[in-house]
């Protein structure tokens, strides 16, 4: 063990000695009182913010952000512990022996040990599909809290790693304008419902087609998002600037600053 590993170790057995220390009879009384359940939305937050800092590429942010999903780690192993359901050595192991066991073009060396990019998640998707219980089934991994876009994705992509999956963008492409001939028969009906399903069908398209091109939906919504609110906050300050607020602008004169804002 090299200096560096032994000061990780070291690192790592002093956070775990304060979290035990924060859960134990003179600890806080705050952490004494969390479960799995009152952590969930604070894990789910760490985890977007490490998500954001990776994004960014902003190394400090995502020391800081890492450090606290570890916390989280940490805490819920120690309550697992405490509660006699797991130990935080079964967490290592559980994940070192999934490692090894969906690597085997590492662990064994087999013939298979040059694969690329694509065929090693293929592969992995692979093993995984023949772990699963027929009850779990084989999208039953993904969490039900994952955004309904990146959900979309997700889900495609796993079907996608077993072959169910169009040759190209084009096929999803003329997908996606069937489904949104389909939308306009049902707005043109005025069925509600149908239009509800159809919508729901044209989402679930584009993110396909996002998928066969190499782009990451969630990301470029989240992207598309903030470039919107920024251009409307300079269309607002432009017609601040010609003495018209939001609520006294015409659609054309709001029109007007939007195309100014954008330039």
């Amino acid at each position: 063990m090299d200096d560096g590993e032994r000061t990780a170790r070291s690192s790592f057995e002093k956070l775990l000695e304060v979290v035990r220390t924060l859960r134990g009879p003179d600890g806080c009384p705050w952490d004494r009182d969390q479960t799995p359940g009152t952590l969930r939305p604070y894990l789910l937050e760490e985890a977007h913010e490490v998500a954001e800092a990776a994004e960014r590429e902003n190394w400090a942010q995502l020391r800081d952000e890492l450090g606290d999903l570890l916390l989280h780690v940490l805490m819920l192993s120690v309550i697992a512990e405490e509660s006699g359901q797991f130990t935080l050595s079964s967490v290592f192991d559980r994940i070192r022996e999934k490692l090894v066991r969906r690597h085997p073009h590492v662990f064994e060396r087999s013939d298979s040990a040059d694969l690329s990019p694509e065929q090693v998640e293929q592969q992995w998707e692979a093993i995984k599909s023949a772990e699963k219980s027929e009850e779990e089934g084989f999208f039953g991994s993904l969490p039900a809290s994952l955004p309904s876009l990146q959900a979309a994705w997700r889900i495609q992509q796993r079907a996608a790693d077993v072959g169910f999956d169009w040759p190209d963008a084009s096929g999803a492409w003329k997908k996606l304008l069937e489904e949104m001939e389909e939308f306009q028969e049902a707005l043109a009906e005025e069925d509600r419902e149908h239009m509800r399903q159809e919508m729901g069908d044209i989402l679930f398209s584009v993110a396909n087609i996002t998928r066969l091109v190499g782009i990451e939906p969630e990301l470029e919504l989240k992207i598309a998002n903030a470039r919107f609110i920024d251009r409307f906050e300079r269309m607002r300050n432009i017609l601040l600037d010609r003495q018209l607020t939001l609520g006294e602008a015409t659609l054309d004169q709001m029109e007007e600053a939007w195309q100014d804002a954008k330039g």
